[in-house]
This record gives structure tokens, sequence and C-alpha cells, in this order.
């Protein structure tokens, strides 16, 4: 099993779960963070001032999948979610031990 961790811009979030869906995942979990890459943030103005917004806002959205899907899912969500800007964002892939679902007990990809 592979554990996707998908970091991208907030409005990209649902183009991110229609991916996910159409691939029939079957559990997401969704946090909102800041933070920044090579940019390290953008420069804004404001009433004429400029001003430097070092932490700009993400949404990390974890998944577990199975290593079969794993390399067609991330193909399915560079391709949707690309923009080519600076930003888009970061998928990082973890190989997952055993997942077991606490209601009864299952193990590995039944768990999921």
């Amino acid at each position: 099993m592979k554990k996707l961790e998908i970091i991208i811009k907030p409005e990209k979030l649902e183009d991110l779960k229609g991916v996910l869906d159409t691939e029939e995942v079957n559990g997401l979990n969704i946090v909102n963070s800041m933070g920044y890459g090579n940019q390290k943030g953008i420069i804004k103005n404001y009433r004429g001032a400029e001003y430097s917004v070092n932490l700009l806002p993400k949404i990390k959205v974890e998944t577990v999948v199975a290593d079969e899907v794993a390399p067609k899912l991330i193909d399915k969500i560079v391709d949707e979610i690309n923009t080519g800007h600076f930003g888009d964002g970061k998928i990082f892939v973890y190989d997952v031990e055993d997942a077991i679902r606490i209601r009864t007990g299952e193990h590995g990809t039944k768990a999921l």
C-alpha cells in the first residue's frame, strides 16, 4: 500500500476530489495548512505599501491506496492539478506496512 500526501492550493481541492472520486479512492483526510516552497512567498501591495507574505494557504490531502493504483492515480492528479506556475504543490509517496480497520479488525487493502 502507498500513502499519498498531496499538498495543493486551496482552489484546486474540488479538482483533486474529482480525480480521487473517479479512481474510487475510499477515503481521504484534509488538513488546512500554511507554507511556502522555492518562491519563499509573494510580495503584495496594500494601499501603496509593499509587504511580504511568506506563508501561503495550502491544503494537505492524505489517502492510502493499493500499490497497483498509486502510479496511475499520481499521473492523473498531476495532469489535473498542474497549472505550470509556482506553488502548484507536491505529492509525497510513502510505503504503508499495514492498515487496520478498527471496527472489524480487517488488515491490509481490505481495511481501506
